[in-house]
């Protein structure tokens, strides 16, 4: 037996974007998205709506979409439920610190150990960011033989049915390898 559910918004699972940005002044802000991933082999899509991240984004040309982890979850829902328009001390409240970005005029967050680069392609009126990735950095504190340890990352997942973030769980299998054993 199924329950059904009608129309809503549950894509499982939904990662935890935090969206790195600049304002006029150059001062950083961040914002969580949950809507968003992959658009292509080198770019990503958010729904963002309009805020002051996504005025930023349009001033600057430029962004950052970083995971959130599970020792950042606090930090991680706050910028999230705070605007800088209301509060320009968000970025100091959050506890989270920033570093410019070598590749796009946008911050690096330093507590958030994997980010993309992105610089924007297109922006539509419905608050659709399109943007292309330009570099991805890892802090070396998430990497195994010189990649990225999803292990180590511990990022975390929104699941919008419950409100609440939960943490990725253990490797159940091999991509690419597992389904040959059916062929």
């Amino acid at each position: 037996m199924r329950k059904n559910f009608g129309v809503k918004p549950w894509v499982y699972p939904q990662p935890v974007l935090i969206i790195g940005t600049y304002d006029a002044d150059g001062n950083p802000d961040a914002m969580n998205a949950a809507w968003g991933g992959q658009y292509d082999s080198n770019l990503v899509m958010l729904c963002l709506g309009s805020h002051k991240t996504t005025d930023n984004i349009k001033l600057k040309g430029a962004f950052t979409v970083s995971f959130a982890t599970a020792g950042t979850v606090v930090a991680s829902d706050y910028v999230g439920i705070v605007s800088a328009n209301d509060d320009p001390e968000k970025m100091n409240k959050s506890g989270f610190t920033t570093t410019r970005s070598e590749f796009v005029d946008a911050p690096v967050i330093n507590e958030l150990p994997l980010t993309l680069e992105c610089k924007l392609l297109k922006f539509n009126e419905d608050g659709i960011v399109i943007g292309e990735i330009v570099n991805i950095s890892a802090d070396e504190s998430i990497l195994t033989d010189g990649n990225v340890d999803a292990v180590k990352l511990d990022a975390i997942i929104f699941d919008p049915m419950n409100a609440a973030y939960l943490r990725l769980g253990e490797k159940v299998g091999n991509a690419f390898r597992d389904g040959a054993k059916l062929k």
